[in-house]
């Protein structure tokens, strides 16, 4: 007989312009086998008024074998359920102390990758209200049903790259024509698997004007 235990866990997550009085807040959740020390790398060319946060996944492991590069991931088909409601129960008591600690009047997300997955089910499921989502190269979850609330008020975006590794032209105009069926703003851009900045920034001036 499978059984569970609720114990306490260390989550780990890093900051950008933390000491620049921030009224913005952007959370940047990394794909799979990435670790948030890097992934916040791509966004430190930010306005500074935008606290950069990066969450990372809940489980690290090897990159290869049993030594070396270590990565991280937000959850897998094993025990996904309760992964997912940990998930939530996390960055959702994330953000209640970072707002009790930065006077911030604006919030938005962004998920890269496998992150997108995560980033979509907090912003859906989770208690923090967003102004504007970023969706980067992922697949919208099939099991997942948007707020209609949501849908109307919020801005979101979705982005891939031309040359994307793990996309083929094919499946990218197929993502491309869900999403815009679910009103995402779509953007393109010439490059691969990666986050582009000059497309990053385009869309955070834009969300900070809506």
């Amino acid at each position: 007989m499978e059984r569970s235990l609720i114990h306490r866990k260390t989550f780990r997550y890093h900051l950008l312009n933390e000491e620049n009085q921030p009224k913005k807040i952007l959370y940047v959740l990394h794909g799979y086998g990435q670790l948030s020390e890097f992934f916040i790398r791509k966004f430190r060319d930010l306005p500074s008024d935008f606290l950069v946060v990066a969450p990372e996944g809940m489980h690290r492991f090897y990159l290869n074998g049993t030594s070396g590069r270590v990565g991280a991931s937000w959850m897998t088909k094993e025990a996904r359920l309760v992964d997912i409601a940990d998930t939530m129960s996390y960055l959702s008591k994330l953000d209640e102390e970072l707002s009790m600690e930065f006077d911030v009047n604006e919030k938005y997300i962004l998920g890269f990758s496998q992150g997108g997955a995560a980033a979509l089910r907090w912003n859906e499921m989770g208690s923090t209200r967003f102004d504007g989502m970023i969706l980067w190269a992922c697949v919208f979850p099939p099991d997942l049903e948007m707020k209609p609330e949501t849908s109307i008020q919020q801005p979101r975006y979705f982005v891939i790259g031309d040359q994307d590794e793990y996309f083929p032209k094919e499946m990218q105009n197929e993502l491309i024509s869900e999403y815009e069926e679910k009103k995402y703003r779509v953007k393109r851009y010439a490059g691969n698997h990666d986050i582009e900045y000059n497309t990053l920034n385009e869309m955070i001036h834009e969300l900070a004007r809506t």
